[in-house]
């Protein structure tokens, strides 16, 4: 594949000029220091001019390739020309009216088509929001009004946003929760079923951790008390901990033998990431309701709750809704995304990556001992770093890797309760031979980091 083959797209090659970062995108980080507080951080302070297909290139001409789509947010690339399009049209012809005062039909579009590909034939109702955050924070507040309970139960290793509520429902202290206290009341978490660091080993972590589970809800809060369970279908912030095999079942199991809501946050494995347009369809699981939000709208704000009709219509009006919630040129974003992934088979595309990446990091993996796990599914996928010869992380190690691929012209990302993990989200657009010159790069960097 090369750039004629993406229309709009800079030329997809890995290209460096400068140091990264070079002169021009230093001299902006100065003057982002004296204007932006510390608290919102970069992975890589190079300063961007254009991105699409597999390439990010910078101020100082710099063409990276991209293993981080925006945390899983450009899917369909950075400047998909459908995407581009109907957003420019739709600037010209107005930006906002508010739904709540003055619907527009796009709105209505993008629900329609998000209670159509969600998982599950029952019938469905969607409103929309504008991040990730905003989306699981609704659906608990849907869960808790349809129930008349107060209780949500979340999972080890589980992120769900920056909010009070969602930072409540978050694991991991820092940098998300540290110091922001105090946090929500009656939020509950359990064990998940993380296979490489499951005490009895992966072939045990499905059921055992599910049992473990039902036995700390039923015994600790009761399950008459829970509104929802609200899960990921992989963990993503987590480090990409995909539950191992009939965990999801088993809760959802649970879920519906007690009156309780499961809420899937698919908000990062969404929209073809993993291979299936959906993670949650994997093992069959059908949600109550569904988080949506990242690879929704091509890099527009834009997200959605999406749940069982008899649930959602319990609201009452004007219970739920926001000022910018279904923008109209999100909305336009959304549906050209919706339109490319079907007519540009990305969910076929995402498995591709995945057969192409996962073969090559097991390989690495068996050079390599400080790899301690390969895992993932479609175009989200990880590798765990340790300590060669035990299973302790090393945060270490993985950071001077990223480092080392950042360098050489390759963004990555970590990941990981521990901080040990890199994960790599590219575009599914990604042309295979940048593809394939970003695992060589990964390569190297791991060749060095270890000599």
């Amino acid at each position: 594949m090369t750039s004629e083959d993406i229309p709009g797209a800079p030329p997809q090659e890995r290209r460096l000029v400068t140091e990264i970062p070079g002169p021009r995108s230093r001299e902006l980080q100065r003057r982002r220091i004296g204007a932006v507080p510390p608290g919102v951080g970069s992975v890589l302070p190079v300063y961007v001019t254009e991105a699409g297909g597999g390439v990010v290139v910078d101020v100082d001409g710099n063409s990276l390739i991209d293993f981080g789509s925006g945390i899983a947010v450009t899917n369909v690339g950075n400047a998909n020309p459908r995407v581009v399009e109907r957003v420019r049209a739709q600037a010209g012809r107005f930006t906002h009216t508010c739904f709540m005062v003055t619907p527009y039909e796009s709105y209505v579009a993008v629900c329609e088509a998000l209670n159509r590909i969600t998982p599950g034939d029952h019938e469905k109702r969607s409103f929309l929001v504008n991040s990730g955050a905003e989306a699981v924070e609704n659906a608990v507040k849907i869960a808790r009004h349809a129930t008349g309970r107060p209780a949500v139960v979340v999972f080890d290793h589980g992120y769900h946003g920056r909010t009070l509520l969602t930072m409540t429902l978050t694991a991991k202290n820092m940098p998300y929760k540290h110091r922001f206290g105090p946090f929500a009341p009656e939020v509950y978490r359990m064990p998940l079923a993380y296979p490489y660091r499951w005490p009895t080993g992966p072939d045990d972590a499905g059921p055992e951790a599910a049992a473990q589970a039902v036995d700390q809800i039923t015994k600790q809060i009761g399950a008459e008390n829970v509104a929802a369970v609200v899960v990921e279908p992989i963990a993503g912030e987590g480090g990409f901990i995909e539950p191992a095999p009939g965990f999801l079942p088993r809760i959802a199991e649970f879920c519906r033998e007690n009156g309780i809501l499961f809420i899937a946050d698919e908000v990062q494995t969404g929209f073809a990431r993993t291979g299936d347009l959906f993670a949650c369809e994997h093992e069959g699981v059908v949600p109550d309701l569904v988080a949506t939000a990242k690879g929704i709208a091509g890099g527009l704000p834009l997200a959605g709750v999406t749940g069982r009709a008899d649930v959602m219509d319990r609201i009452h009006p004007g219970g739920l809704g926001g000022t910018y919630g279904g923008n109209p040129l999100a909305c336009e974003a959304a549906l050209a995304v919706l339109e490319e992934i079907e007519d540009g088979g990305l969910v076929e595309r995402a498995r591709r990556i995945g057969d192409v990446m996962l073969p090559r990091l097991r390989a690495l993996a068996e050079r390599h001992p400080a790899i301690g796990d390969v895992r993932g599914r479609g175009a989200m996928i990880a590798v765990e770093l340790v300590r060669p010869g035990t299973k302790d992380p090393d945060p270490g190690l993985t950071s001077d890797v990223a480092r080392r691929c950042h360098e050489a012209g390759l963004l990555v990302l970590t990941a990981g309760t521990y901080g040990n993990v890199l994960r790599f989200l590219p575009p599914l657009v990604i042309p295979e031979h940048l593809l394939a010159e970003g695992l060589d790069v990964l390569e190297a960097a791991f060749r060095d980091a270890t000599a």
